[in-house]
């Protein structure tokens, strides 16, 4: 597995270390902007999932629980001692949280950025389609994005093997692996999510070829509620947490403002370093 490790000869014992999780696809070199504003400010690591950029494929991965055992073995191997801050990009966003229900006690602090709402229910997304007079839902374009990259015959073997293995996580069951994960700790969250997003032309395209018959701005705006509507209701117990909304943001916000997602990172480590010393 490929990895990048900064500012661990400087670390203290108890100070936590940074770890970040990529978005479907993408290796910890999307995270490269960002990092030059945050490298100096405490110890971290990026790595790519077996079979992203630079890290070999690995088969033997079949579940979302795999891949976060496997970044724990990795941490492990690594002797890289909790406590952990987690940062999640996009879908990265459910693997952090399945990770601190896996392993709570290695976690001190959960960061998302504009991260994938695995907590809509049939039921909302039934009401989002009838008031929008839209005929695909979420949670079946979830799926069917998937279908339409896996088409693609350019893509890497290893991409191609992570969208198969999370389209089966959300398949027949949307997320079927976070419907029952132990409550969260109450440890330091940020949530920065962005919403009332430019609506892109491969989205527009999508909508027509497979005629999935979206009416796309008022979709997404009941989508974007929802999604902040769950990850409040998410951080609601925790103390020194917060939802930072971002409208006209692109979903890559690190990538389009990394110094806004620098900032708020800082002060959550910042958060995460007081409550492990609270707790000597």
């Amino acid at each position: 597995m490929a990895y990048k490790v900064f500012g661990l000869e400087d670390r203290k014992d108890n100070e936590p270390v940074v770890v970040f999780e990529a978005g479907l696809g993408s290796g910890g070199g999307g995270y490269g902007g960002l990092l030059s504003f945050v490298q100096k400010k405490f110890a971290g690591i990026v790595y790519d999932r077996n079979g992203i950029a630079d890290s070999e494929i690995d088969t033997s991965l079949k579940t979302d629980a795999d891949v976060i055992k496997r970044l724990h073995d990795l941490l492990t191997k690594l002797e890289i001692k909790p406590p952990y801050l987690l940062v999640g990009h996009s879908i990265g966003g459910p693997f952090i949280r399945l990770y601190a229900s896996i392993y709570p006690n290695d976690v001190c602090g959960l960061f998302f950025i504009d991260p994938t709402d695995f907590m809509l229910t049939q039921a909302e997304d039934d009401k989002v389609k009838l008031s929008t007079l839209s005929k695909t839902g979420y949670r079946e374009l979830f799926i069917k994005n998937y279908d339409y990259i896996l088409k693609d015959t350019s893509i890497s073997n290893g991409f191609r093997f992570e969208v198969e293995r999370e389209k089966n996580e959300s398949t027949p069951v949307f997320f079927k692996r976070y419907t029952s994960l132990s409550p969260l700790k109450d440890i330091p969250i940020t949530v920065m999510i962005s919403y009332n997003k430019h609506i892109e032309d491969y989205e527009i395209e999508m909508n027509k070829n497979l005629n999935l018959g979206i009416n796309l701005i008022p979709w997404w705006k009941e989508l974007d509620y929802l999604r902040i509507d769950h990850y409040a209701e998410m951080i609601k117990n925790n103390q020194h947490s917060r939802l930072i909304l971002l409208p006209l943001y692109s979903h890559g916000i690190h990538q389009q403002d990394p110094k806004i997602v620098a900032e708020a990172l800082i002060e959550t480590y910042e958060n995460c370093l007081s409550s492990t010393k609270n707790k000597k």
